[in-house]
C-alpha cells in the first residue's frame, strides 16, 4: 500500500495535471486567424472582418478567451503570450461592434477613447485594452510586446497567422520585431541619409532602457549600424487594417 502511494506521489510531481492546461488551446483562433488575414499593399496584414463578423467562430475565440482561469499562467511567458492573443482578440471584437467605422479611434472620443472602453471579461474583472497593454503587458519588461499587440491600424504591427504561445513566444517575438522594422513603411525607413522611425520608439521609449536605448534595441534587429540618430518618425496611420 506505501509503495503505491509513493509511486502516485512521484507521478503526481512528475506529470502535469491533465485537468487543465497552462494555456488556452487557442484552435479556433489560430483557424481564424489563419482563413481572415492576408498580406496586402505595404505588407500590411490585412484583416477581413467582415467575414469574420459572419463566422460563430469567433464566438468561441470569446469563450475560450473569456473562460480561462488567469492563476494557471505561472510564467512571464505565459502571462505576455496570453495577452497578447487577449489584445489583438479584443481589438478585433471592438470593430467588429462597430464595423462602419474607417479607424479605431472613431469608436472613442476625446473625453472617452477606444481604449478605456471596456471590452471583455478576463479572470471576472472587466477589461479596455488599455488595462491589457499598460498594466499588464509593459508591466512584464519585455518590450518586443509593442510588435506583436495589434490596434487594428495600418501603421500597427501586422497579425500574424498564429497564436503567440509561450514556448515558441521568443522566436514569435524576434520574428515579430524584425518583420516590423523591415517594413519601412511604418517600421524604419532610411530617407536621404537620414533615419526615420516609427512613432512607437517616441511613445514608448523609456521601454527600451533595458536595451540602452531605441537605437541599440534596432540596431540588435535590423541591419541599421549603430552611430545614426533619429531624425524624425514615420506618419502613424490610424486606418483600419481591413474591411
Amino acid at each position: 500500500m506505501l509503495k503505491k502511494i509513493i509511486i502516485s506521489f512521484i507521478i503526481s510531481m512528475l506529470i502535469p495535471s491533465l485537468s487543465f492546461a497552462k494555456e488556452p488551446s487557442w484552435k479556433a483562433y489560430s483557424t481564424l486567424l489563419n482563413n481572415y488575414t492576408s498580406l496586402h499593399e505595404n505588407d500590411i496584414a490585412w484583416v477581413n472582418y467582415t467575414q469574420i463578423k459572419k463566422d460563430q467562430a469567433f464566438d468561441k475565440v470569446l469563450t475560450e478567451l473569456e473562460s480561462f482561469s488567469i492563476e494557471q499562467l505561472s510564467t512571464p511567458k505565459e502571462k505576455i503570450a496570453f495577452y497578447i492573443n487577449a489584445y489583438n482578440i479584443y481589438a478585433i471584437k471592438m470593430v467588429l461592434e462597430h464595423l462602419t467605422v474607417k479607424s479605431i479611434r472613431d469608436i472613442g472620443s476625446w473625453l472617452h477613447p477606444v481604449w478605456k472602453k471596456k471590452i471583455g471579461i478576463i479572470g471576472n474583472k472587466a477589461v479596455t485594452l488599455d488595462y491589457i497593454e499598460h498594466s499588464v503587458l509593459r508591466n512584464l519588461g519585455e518590450p518586443r510586446i509593442h510588435f506583436a499587440i495589434v490596434c487594428a491600424s495600418k501603421s500597427c504591427p501586422n497579425l500574424f497567422k498564429e497564436p503567440y504561445i509561450a514556448q515558441k513566444l521568443e522566436k514569435q517575438l524576434q520574428d515579430a520585431t524584425i518583420s516590423f522594422l523591415e517594413n519601412s513603411y511604418k517600421g524604419i525607413n532610411v530617407i536621404h541619409g537620414e533615419l526615420y522611425v516609427s512613432k512607437i520608439f517616441s511613445w514608448f521609449k523609456k521601454d527600451f532602457h533595458k536595451y540602452e536605448g531605441v537605437l541599440p534595441f534596432i540596431s540588435e534587429y535590423s541591419p541599421l549600424k549603430l552611430g545614426m540618430e533619429i531624425s524624425g518618425y514615420l506618419d502613424y496611420n490610424w486606418e483600419l487594417n481591413g474591411q
